[in-house]
C-alpha cells in the first residue's frame, strides 16, 4: 500500500542517491497519451526537494518530459528502498558541457510515496557495470557535472 511521505527526499533514498550507483526508472507520457519508461543512471540530489539527471536529448523520454513536464521516477534499491517520486521537469543545461547529446534536467519534487510492501522486501537494486573504460569516463564526468550544478543552482 502506498504511503505518501511528503516532498523531501527520505534519508534512506538520499543515501542511495549519494552513492551514485542506483538506476531510476523515469516514466513519461507522449502527447498521444502513450506511456514510456527510461532507465536513468546519472542521478544527483539537489538538496532535499529536487533531483538532477542527465539524459540523451534524442531519447523519447526526454522529448516527452519537455512536452509534458510531469514525470515519475521509481527507485528500488537495497535495504528496502522503494519510492516513487512525482516531479516537474525543466531543462537546466542544454547541451551538457560534457557531451553534446546529453542535457541536464532538474526535477522538482511534487510528491513522494513509499512503495514498500508488507509482503516483500527489496534486497538489492539493479546491478550494473560499465561497458568500457570510455563509458566509465563519460558517466563519471556527467555525474561530476550534476554534482557541480547541484551546488551552484
Amino acid at each position: 500500500m502506498a504511503k505518501h511521505v511528503g516532498v523531501k527526499i527520505p534519508e534512506d533514498l538520499l543515501n542511495v542517491l549519494k552513492k551514485g550507483r542506483t538506476v531510476a526508472v523515469l516514466a513519461t507520457f507522449s502527447d498521444k497519451g502513450l506511456p514510456h519508461t527510461t532507465p536513468i543512471q546519472t542521478i544527483c540530489p539537489k538538496g532535499l526537494e529536487s533531483i538532477l539527471i542527465s539524459i540523451n536529448k534524442e531519447h523519447t523520454g526526454y522529448h516527452n518530459m519537455v512536452w509534458q513536464k510531469k514525470v515519475m521516477l521509481c527507485f528500488l534499491d537495497e535495504n528496502n528502498v522503494a519510492y516513487s517520486i512525482l516531479g516537474r521537469a525543466g531543462v537546466v543545461r542544454a547541451p551538457s558541457l560534457i557531451h553534446p547529446l546529453m542535457n541536464v534536467v532538474r526535477i522538482d519534487i511534487i510528491d513522494i510515496k513509499s512503495d514498500r510492501s508488507v509482503l516483500t522486501r527489496v534486497e538489492s537494486g539493479v546491478q550494473w557495470n560499465y561497458t568500457s573504460a570510455e563509458a566509465e569516463e563519460l558517466s563519471k564526468a556527467l555525474m561530476g557535472e550534476l554534482k557541480e550544478l547541484a551546488g551552484n543552482l
